[in-house]
């Protein structure tokens, strides 16, 4: 097994630092972490892997390691904001087109109303894979 530290980092979140092997993980751990920030050697596979996605989520207590669900939604939240910008521009383009046109505009205003929701979807979820399936 390999082990890792972990620590509270300046941001309430949870640093890991996974030595080398070069210097022993004691050496490492005074070297290398901040002092007062709660370090401990755990095995690496007691961290949230599967989770990784939601890294900036994961805080730490005395004993684990766990995903805060509230800081998952908003890292969703960022990530489908990214996504949508694009498609917000090539829907502004359409729009301006159909107007030119003297098109009718519905389905892009309908596309547009969908994009701008979509966030809402993050408050129904109630997992992390159910956060993790909401997509643009």
């Amino acid at each position: 097994m390999t082990k890792v530290i972990i620590f509270k980092n300046e941001n309430n979140g949870v640093s890991v630092c996974s030595p080398s092997g070069e210097i022993s993980i004691e050496e490492v751990m005074a070297k290398d972490v901040p002092s007062g920030a709660g370090a401990r050697v755990i095995e690496f596979d007691d961290l949230p892997n599967g989770y990784r996605d939601f890294f900036n989520a994961w805080e730490m207590d005395d004993t684990t390691v766990t995903v805060n669900f509230a800081k998952a939604k908003e890292i969703t939240k960022n990530r489908l904001r990214v996504a949508r910008k694009p498609l917000f521009a090539i829907q502004d383009v359409l729009f301006q087109r159909a107007l030119e046109l003297n098109s009718d505009t519905a389905s892009i205003v309908a596309e547009k109303e969908r994009l701008r929701n979509v966030t809402n979807l993050v408050e129904a979820a109630s997992t992390l894979e159910e956060l993790r399936s909401i997509t643009i």
